[in-house]
This record gives structure tokens, C-alpha cells and sequence, in this order.
């Protein structure tokens, strides 16, 4: 059986990535032009420099693509590329970019989803893995247990019905002075804190698998200005090691509800958030408890990279999906509207 080999293109934020994959699973390469560094200045993401930026780095990300994996555009059966979520200006240089290498290359277009992109990444590091499975797929903008129940059916059985998870993390890492990138800020400074110090109030929400973190950072932000009016200080390590167990503790809360409800017991992380040693190490002792099977990306394919969007495009692909190339970007597309 022949070999089908994806270039996949993700700019969807502040990352300009490109990767050759192989079968929907063999990565071939995966370079990473990263801004962090550059928006770090800000305190997060300016999306018109962010553009920019794109524009600078999208075809050469793309050379060294193809010349890592020791293959040219016209060995390639298709070219998949993020089209949502994410920032509008950001995203259309990389549809632009897809759409020009199309035209000159006569190669299909694939259209993805970011999140589908961030669920795809396990395939990657496990071979073994096939649907169904319950996913929690959880970043700055999104958090969400998703039913896969194929490579391309999915759906959403819990979403957060205000600010995603790790919105939250990243809001609060500001507020304590840690700027951005907040999440892995926060994660270092509560390395070997105590999880129990601080305690924060949530909205609980009976009969439904939906978060809500909105009053968990509010909580945050009262106990912050608390403390300094009362000319304390919060140790900030036990604060990170709190506010973070705190939150992976609703998470997993909601996902052990998926799984009893349900009755899959196979279950994946996906997501910028799925990094996160807190909620890494809860899930790693509650799937041991329960004897469930639990799967989470390397750490470089956490973040948002290429090779997770051509896996998820060589699905599509293989179902028959193709995209014209009046295909736009859509800032704030759904899961389950791809």
C-alpha cells in the first residue's frame, strides 16, 4: 500500500510551523518558528505583529519542512492546514501560504481544525491508539471532553460555558508578576509547593459534564488583593502548586464523570494545558487507581506545531475531505462544525 505524506501548516497563534508526516502517524519533520520570546515584551500575543511575523517565517518554516524530510512539494499526496480557531490575521497567512503551494503544485487542500490538530497529537507518540476514546482537550482558549469516536467523528459531551482552564492559569500568572508565556511560568513556580495551602471556590455544576473557571480565577484574584491589603504576601510557590492542583482537580473531576457515564475507558489529554506536570501527575494516579488506559503527547507536540496538523489532515484525507481554495479562515470554528 502506498505511503500518503501530508505537509501540514499551523499559525493559527504565535507559532509558524511545518511538518511532513507520513501514514497520519511518522513524522518526517517538524520545525517550529516560535514568537514567545518576541510577545513575551507584551505580556502576550499581539495579533497584527503576531501576522507579521507569520508573513516572514511561513515559507521558509515550509523549505525546511521539505528538506528535513528529504522530500519535495511534488512528493506530497496533499497540503493540510489550520483554518480555526485561533487569530484571523495569523491564520490567513497560513491558508495563504497553502493556497499558493496548491496552485503552483496542483496538490489538494485539506482544511483543519486546531483542536482536532491538539486530540491527533497522541497518535502520533502512540501507535497502538485508535478511536474511541474520551478526550480532555484543554488550552488557553478551549476546554473540552470530546467523545472520539473516530478519527473524524467527534463530539463534544462537556465544554466550559466561560473562561477555558487555561485562560485562567494565564490570567493569574500575570496578576502574580510570572507574564507570559503564563502556563509554563506557572508551572515552574509551583514545582515542590504545597497543593494544600490556598483553597479556592468553583461553580459546581450538578448533572452536566461543563466547567466553569471564571469564579476559580475570581476566587484567585480575591484572595490575591486580600492578602496585600492586609500587608502580606502570598508565597508564590504554594499558590502556583494550589491554583493549579485546584483546577486539574476539576478537570479530572469531570472527566471521571465522562468516563462512568460512558463506560469508555481509554482516555487522552490533548491541548497546551495537557503539559502541565499538575494535571499530568493527578490523571497519571487516578487512571492507575481505576485501571484505565490514558494517553497524553510528548511535551513538544503539546504546544501548537505542524505535525499534529498534518495527522489530523491525513484523516480527513483519507475520508475523502478536500477544501477549495475559497476556504477562509473562521477566528472561533467549532469542533464539531469543521
Amino acid at each position: 500500500m502506498k505511503d500518503t505524506l501530508i505537509l501540514g501548516i499551523e499559525s493559527s497563534c504565535d507559532e509558524t510551523a511545518c511538518s511532513v508526516v507520513r501514514n497520519g502517524r511518522e513524522i518526517l519533520s517538524n520545525i517550529i518558528a516560535s514568537q514567545a520570546d518576541f510577545h513575551e515584551q507584551y505580556g502576550g500575543v499581539v495579533p497584527e505583529l503576531a501576522s507579521r511575523m507569520h508573513l516572514d517565517a511561513v515559507y521558509p518554516t515550509v523549505k525546511e519542512a521539505l528538506e528535513k524530510a528529504d522530500v519535495t512539494l511534488s512528493d506530497i499526496d496533499a497540503v493540510a492546514v489550520t483554518y480555526g480557531p485561533g487569530l484571523v490575521g495569523a491564520l490567513l497567512v497560513g491558508l495563504s501560504a497553502a493556497k499558493g503551494l496548491c496552485l503552483t503544485s496542483g496538490k489538494p487542500l485539506v482544511g483543519v481544525n486546531h483542536l482536532l490538530g491538539h486530540i491527533c497529537a497522541n497518535y502520533l507518540c502512540f501507535p497502538e491508539l485508535e478511536p474511541p476514546f474520551l478526550c480532555l482537550c484543554v488550552s488557553g482558549g478551549n476546554t473540552q471532553i470530546i467523545h472520539v469516536k473516530d478519527y473524524t467523528d467527534l463530539e463534544i459531551i462537556g465544554k466550559t460555558r466561560d473562561d477555558a482552564a487555561g485562560e485562567a492559569i494565564d490570567k493569574i500568572a500575570r496578576v502574580v508578576g510570572l507574564g507570559y508565556p503564563g502556563g509554563p511560568k506557572m508551572d515552574k513556580a509551583g514545582q515542590g509547593g504545597d497543593i494544600n495551602a490556598y483553597s479556592f471556590s468553583y461553580t459546581h455544576m450538578a448533572d452536566t459534564l461543563d466547567f466553569s473557571f471564571s469564579g476559580i480565577k475570581t476566587s484567585a484574584l480575591n484572595l490575591i488583593n486580600q492578602t496585600k491589603m492586609s500587608g502580606n504576601d502570598i508565597d508564590l510557590k504554594d499558590f502556583a502548586a494550589s491554583y493549579q492542583h485546584h483546577i486539574a482537580s476539576v478537570l479530572l473531576k469531570n472527566t471521571i464523570k465522562a468516563v462512568e457515564k460512558t463506560g469508555i475507558r481509554t482516555v487522552c489529554l490533548a491541548g497546551g494545558v495537557s503539559a502541565n506536570s499538575f494535571l499530568r501527575a493527578l490523571f497519571d494516579e487516578e487512571a492507575a487507581k481505576r485501571g484505565l488506559k490514558l494517553y497524553y503527547p510528548k511535551l513538544s507536540l503539546c504546544t501548537d506545531n505542524g505535525a499534529m496538523i498534518a495527522s489530523a489532515g491525513y484523516f480527513e484525507y483519507i475520508k475523502g475531505a478536500r477544501s477549495g481554495l475559497e476556504l477562509n479562515a473562521v477566528p472561533s470554528l467549532r469542533l464539531d462544525n469543521r
